[in-house]
């Protein structure tokens, strides 16, 4: 199977673990706020320690292979760039639909009774599905060229990824599910939204595939480590504390930090 192959198939993986979210929605009600707040955590640690540990350094090398060039600055302009790009896709998103806002934890719980209306709801959780879906474009380029490089650190990316879009599955399908009452409709508008992150890594091999070298793939891994910081800070990490207790959320974010270092070590 060629790297192109397999690198489709981690980051369709990736963008499907919105799945696990949408299945968790219909099955259960969110009535332990922790666990929530700790899967959030976790994820958000993850793509922290990943994002500094791993790609910024592959960033640098990557530029210095190309010509020679200040690897540490295009790293750092390359991570800035991403953060801008996740951040202006956030601004075009209308805060009530907006994945990374808060929200009332409970206002969604399709097994608590309200007098909200559904009509409204249904359409909350399909400009949710489109919004997810645009956020996740940039996403899945990310987890793609991380499994095209051959650097080794294509599965953490993936793994952190798959973490971070599981809440996302729940985003989508809670709203659909209260709705409507139907499961299949909202598994779904959840499984549509992870499917952006396949096509969006199709787009981009599309279009950068013909100028891949050492530079392309130095930019790419500095967008996506500002991409998962930026995402971590404004979304997971937020979310974690107003789903749990405060330390329960920041033991979390540690917990995960930990765990990729101790598998980045076993791998090396």
């Amino acid at each position: 199977m060629s790297d192109v192959a397999i690198a489709l198939i981690l980051t369709t993986v990736a963008g499907l673990s919105t799945g696990i979210g949408s299945v968790l929605s219909v099955v259960a009600p969110r009535s332990n706020q922790n666990i929530l707040s700790v899967a959030l955590g976790f994820s958000a640690g993850v793509m922290i320690y990943i994002s500094f540990v791993e790609l910024l350094p592959a960033a640098s090398a990557q530029f210095m292979k190309a010509a020679g060039v200040d690897g540490a600055l295009y790293a750092f302009i390359a991570f800035i760039a991403g953060i801008m790009i996740v951040a202006l896709l956030d601004r075009l998103v209308p805060e009530p639909v907006n994945p990374h806002e808060s929200h009332d934890p409970t206002a969604l719980d399709p097994h608590q009774k309200t007098t909200v209306k559904t009509k409204p709801l249904y359409r909350i959780g399909v400009l949710t599905t489109l919004s997810i879906g645009l956020h996740n474009f940039p996403e899945g380029a990310a987890v793609f060229f991380s499994n095209l490089s051959g650097e080794g650190i294509g599965w953490g990316v993936t793994l952190a990824v798959a973490l971070h879009n599981i809440p996302e599955g729940l985003a989508v399908a809670l709203p659909v599910y209260y709705a409507t009452g139907n499961r299949t409709k909202a598994l779904l508008y959840s499984f549509a939204s992870g499917v952006a992150e396949p096509i969006g890594a199709i787009l981009a091999y599309t279009i950068l595939q013909p100028f891949l070298g050492p530079m392309v793939m130095g930019a790419s891994f500095g967008v996506v480590a500002g991409i998962m910081v930026f995402l971590s800070i404004d979304s997971l990490l937020p979310a974690a504390l107003e789903h749990g207790h405060h330390h329960t959320a920041i033991y979390s974010v540690m917990g995960g930090m930990a765990l990729m270092g101790i598998s980045l070590l076993m791998l090396r």
